[in-house]
């Protein structure tokens, strides 16, 4: 099986290279080739005579703008598009939603991984699935992109000033001292917000972990 690593920092190939020594003590044999910029990472999907079965790229690298590659990302599209068969695996430092959504749907990686996610365990899981044909997103991206599905819910600044402050401890009764509507019409809101969040016959509590949950505050 032949591996690509691109990546600058050389604890994180080596990383890399301890997670495949313990699959070659189990039959496995690898041919790993190493790059620490864009340059060389392009240069060894393009230029090499070499087919990569899985690569492994970091997002954020030394540009080689000579040839528009600015990212392990140019990289990895570069190298769905030079070898579609091989298996591309991810890893950033990135956590913002619209980051790791556009990641995702630009590049459809084989594995997505969040450095702060990585552990010796979780690379060894992650190649595990990848080169069994699954694909493998850390924890961060999980959470990440499960909060995706809620970018759509509809509360307006009323209500998402009735959860601010009911996060804050104010009770329902005193939030007319801070929100200008009645109480009734507040006591209304709240209940149409539990109701969006799913969150029916639940304390003032289960309401905000859940509005924090689904990133509506």
């Amino acid at each position: 099986m032949n591996i690509l690593i691109v990546d600058d920092h050389p604890f994180i190939i080596q990383a890399y290279k301890n997670a495949l020594d313990k699959y070659s003590q189990q039959g496995y044999e690898f041919d790993v080739v190493q790059a620490n910029n864009c340059k060389s990472g392009y240069e060894n999907i393009v230029e090499s005579k070499k087919s990569f079965d899985v690569a492994f790229f970091d997002i954020s690298m030394p540009e080689y703008a000579e040839k528009g590659i600015y990212s392990g990302e140019d990289l990895a599209v570069l190298m769905k598009s030079e070898m579609p068969g091989c298996k591309v695996i991810l890893l950033t430092m990135h956590t913002e939603l619209l980051k790791i959504n556009n990641i995702i749907k630009n590049i459809n990686p084989n594995g997505l991984i969040i450095k702060n996610d990585l552990t010796f365990d979780e690379l060894i899981f992650a190649f595990d699935k990848i080169i069994n044909n699954e694909s493998y997103y850390s924890q961060t991206v999980i959470k990440l992109v499960g909060q995706a599905q809620y970018n759509n819910i509809e509360l307006d600044a009323f209500d998402k000033q009735i959860l601010f402050h009911l996060s804050k401890g104010v009770k329902t009764k005193d939030l007319p001292q801070y929100i200008p509507l009645s109480l009734s019409a507040i006591e209304k809101r709240k209940l149409n917000v539990s109701e969006i969040l799913e969150v029916i016959g639940g304390s003032d509590i289960d309401l905000i972990n859940e509005a924090k949950t689904k990133g509506v505050i």
